[in-house]
C-alpha cells in the first residue's frame, strides 16, 4: 500500500527531465507556496508559488532563446539562493541547456578557468559587486555573449543588460524539449590535484534518481519546511534542499546568510534542514558558550540531560539497556532541551548532514537533546548522496547504509566503489581523469577507504589525499605543500584541516627563515598559496621543531609523507592551529 504523503509526489519513475518534474509539480500544486526569500528592498519576507515560478522561467525560456542558445548549450548562475535561482535553472532546463553553477564567494580565476572551459554564453549574476569581480577575466572568455545582472548596473559593455529588460514580456509557455533522461544537465566543478577544477558531468537522470533514492529513504511531507543556507552550487543542497524538495511538494524559505542563520531559524521554523558539519560545530559552540558564565547546578543540568538523552537515543534504537533515569526525560526535556531546540525553530524533525566528517562528541550531545541527527556520505561525482544513516537506524560514527538503488562493492586497497543510475556521466572534456576513477563497468571508485559492518557503513581512511574541509569543501594538500616548499624558508611542509573550518599548516624551516616571527611566516606562506581558490587558503601556522625523516618515522622509504604518523606526532601543533574554534 502506497503510504498517503508520497501520493503527492512527482512520480519520478515517470518523467525524463528535471523539467518535467517542475512542470508536473506546478501542474499539481500551482497556488501552493514554493518559497520563502527575504526582499531586502522592502525588509520583509515574501512567498512566491509554484505558478508564480513557473512564469518567471519561462520568461528566462524565451530570453535564452532569443539569444540563440539551443538544447546542449552552457549557462552559469552566480547568485545566493533565491527565487531568480531556481526560475532561471528551470527556464534553461525547460530548453535543454546545460547549467553550470559557480560559488559567488570562489576565486575571479576559477570563474574565468569554468566560464570558459565550459563554454558558458549566458551568466545570471547579482549586481555590481559580482560584476566588478568578472570584469576582466571574461574578456578572456570568447564564448560569454550576455551577463545578466539581478540589480540594474550601470555599465558601458553591451554585453551586460539588466534582468528587468532582459526578460521579454511573455513567456515562452510550451512542454519542456524532449531531450531524455540520459542528457546532460549540468557541469559542476570540483577540486583538482592539478589545481585546476573537474566539471563533473551529470545528467537529467542522476539528478532524479538520486531524489528518487532519496525520498525511499526518508519520508518528506508537503508540510515540511526546509531551510536552505548551503550554496545551490553545492550538489548536497541542489539535489536535497530544492530537486526532492521539488517532487515532494515541501516548502523552501533560503536564508538571508550564515551570519544571519540563527535569525532565520526562529523566522521559518524548518522541519528539515541539510548541512555540512561545520554549522553544526557553530551551533554547539554557540550552546557552550552560553554556558561558560553559568553556574555549576545549570552546567551539571545541561550535562545530565544530554547524556540521559543519548542513553535514551540508544536504548530506542535498540543498542543500549532501559534506565530508571529515562522516567525524569520529560523534566529534563522541559528545563532545557526544549529550551535549546528553540534557538533553532522548535520544530526539527529531521537533520541530514553531509559534505565531511562530523563530530561524534558533537552529534551524541545533538541526538541526546533530541535533535534528530543523520549523517551521510556522498561526493558530487554520485548526484552527490551514495549513503545515509536512517532516523529508526541510526550509528552517528558511521555514514550509514547505502540509499535503495545504489550498489557497493570494495577494490583490493579497501576503496569503497559505487555503482548507480545517480553516477555521474564522466568529467567534462577530461577522458584521462574520468577513466582513472570510472570504470567501464560503471563502478565508481572514490577514493574513501571503507568498512560494511552490521549493515552501516564506515569511511577508515582516505587512499586519495584529499583534506575535506568542515563546510564540505575538497582539498588536495599535495600542490599547495609543493607551492610552500618552493620558498627556502619552508623545508617541508604539510597541509592539515580535515574537518576543519579552514585549512592550516605544519612547516619546518629552511635557512631563509632566519630572523622571521611566526606572523611573518604565515604572511609569507598565505603569499605562497594565493593562487589557490578562496576555501583553500591557509588561514595558521605551527612551526615543527624536528625535520620530519625515514628514521623517526615520519617519511616513506621513498621520502612521501607519512601523514597520519605526523598528525599523531604532532596533535599539540594541530591544536594550536585551531585553538578557539
Amino acid at each position: 500500500m502506497v503510504p498517503a504523503h508520497v501520493k503527492s509526489y512527482v512520480p519520478i519513475e515517470s518523467v525524463d527531465t528535471l523539467a518535467d518534474v517542475f512542470a508536473r509539480r506546478v501542474a499539481l500544486t500551482p497556488s501552493a507556496f514554493a518559497y520563502r526569500e527575504y526582499d531586502a528592498a522592502i525588509q520583509t519576507w515574501r512567498s512566491r508559488k509554484w505558478s508564480e515560478i513557473a512564469r518567471d522561467a519561462a520568461r528566462v525560456r524565451a530570453a535564452l532563446v532569443r539569444e540563440g542558445l539551443k538544447a546542449g548549450d552552457r549557462v552559469a548562475i552566480m547568485l545566493r539562493n533565491c527565487c531568480d535561482w531556481v526560475a532561471f535553472d528551470q527556464g534553461a532546463h525547460a530548453e535543454g541547456i546545460v547549467v553550470v553553477p559557480l560559488y559567488v564567494e570562489d576565486r575571479p580565476e576559477n570563474f574565468g578557468y569554468i566560464l570558459d572551459n565550459a563554454g558558458v554564453q549566458v551568466i545570471l549574476v547579482e549586481g555590481e559587486e559580482h560584476l566588478k569581480r568578472l570584469a576582466e577575466i571574461v574578456k578572456a572568455v570568447p564564448s560569454l555573449k550576455r551577463i545578466v545582472t539581478v540589480k540594474p548596473v550601470a555599465s558601458d559593455d553591451a554585453k551586460v543588460q539588466a534582468l528587468s529588460t532582459w526578460l521579454p514580456a511573455a513567456g515562452l509557455d510550451a512542454p519542456p524539449a524532449k531531450v531524455g533522461g540520459n542528457a546532460l544537465a549540468t557541469i559542476v566543478y570540483t577540486s583538482g590535484t592539478t589545481g585546476k577544477p573537474k566539471g563533473v558531468m551529470l545528467s537529467h537522470q542522476n539528478m532524479l534518481q538520486n531524489v528518487r533514492s532519496a525520498l525511499g529513504a526518508y519520508a518528506v511531507y508537503t508540510n515540511d519546511t526546509f531551510l536552505s543556507f548551503l550554496p545551490l552550487s553545492h550538489m548536497f543542497e541542489r539535489t536535497v534542499g530544492y530537486y526532492l524538495t521539488m517532487a515532494a511538494g515541501s516548502h523552501v524559505t533560503f536564508a538571508r546568510s550564515v551570519q544571519q542563520l540563527s535569525e532565520d531559524f526562529k523566522t521559518a521554523r524548518p522541519t528539515v534542514i541539510v548541512s555540512v558539519p561545520r554549522i553544526f560545530e557553530r551551533l554547539h559552540a554557540g550552546v557552550h558558550a552560553s554556558l561558560a558564565d553559568a553556574s555549576r547546578g545549570k552546567k551539571w543540568l545541561f550535562e545530565h540531560t544530554h547524556r540521559t538523552g543519548y542513553a535514551m537515543f540508544l536504548w530506542r534504537q535498540r543498542r543500549g539497556p532501559w534506565q530508571a533515569g529515562f522516567l525524569l526525560w520529560p523534566l529534563l526535556k522541559a528545563l532545557v532541551a526544549e529550551k535549546l531546540l528553540s534557538r533553532m525553530g522548535g520544530r526539527l524533525r529531521l537533520c541530514i548532514s553531509g559534505g565531511a566528517a562530523l563530530n561524534p562528541s558533537i552529534a551524541n550531545t545533538f541526538l541526546g537533546l533530541g535533535l534528530p541527527i543523520c549523517q551521510g556520505y556522498g561526493l558530487t561525482e554520485a548526484a552527490p548522496i551514495v549513503s545515509g544513516n536512517r532516523l529508526e537506524k541510526n550509528d552517528p560514527t558511521s555514514i550509514g547504509s547505502p540509499l535503495p538503488g545504489i550498489e557497493i562493492a570494495f577494490d583490493e586497497q579497501g576503496a569503497l566503489l559505487v555503482k548507480g543510475p545517480n553516477v555521474m556521466l564522466g568529467y567534462w572534456h577530461n577522458e584521462e581523469a574520468t577513466a582513472k576513477v570510472l570504470n567501464a563497468s560503471g563502478w565508481l571508485n572514490t577514493g574513501d577507504r571503507a568498512r560494511l559492518d552490521n549493515g552501516f557503513l564506515y569511511i577508515t581512511g582516505r587512499i586519495k589525499e584529499i583534506i575535506v574541509l568542515g563546510n564540505g569543501e575538497k582539498v588536495p594538500p599535495v600542490d599547495m605543500e609543493l607551492a610552500i616548499q618552493l620558498d627556502p624558508a619552508f623545508e617541508q611542509a604539510m597541509v592539515v584541516g580535515e574537518g576543519k573550518p579552514y585549512l592550516g599548516a605544519l612547516v619546518v624551516l629552511g635557512p631563509e627563515a632566519k630572523g622571521l616571527d611566526e606572523k611573518a611566516l604565515t604572511a609569507r606562506v598565505a603569499q605562497l598559496v594565493k593562487s589557490f581558490p578562496g576555501y583553500a587558503q591557509i588561514r595558521r601556522i605551527a612551526i615543527v621543531p624536528e625535520r620530519w625523516t625515514v628514521d623517526n618515522g615520519t617519511l616513506t622509504p621513498t621520502l612521501k609523507l607519512k601523514r597520519n604518523a605526523i598528525l599523531e606526532r604532532h596533535q599539540d601543533l594541530i591544536d594550536q592551529i585551531y585553538k578557539g574554534h
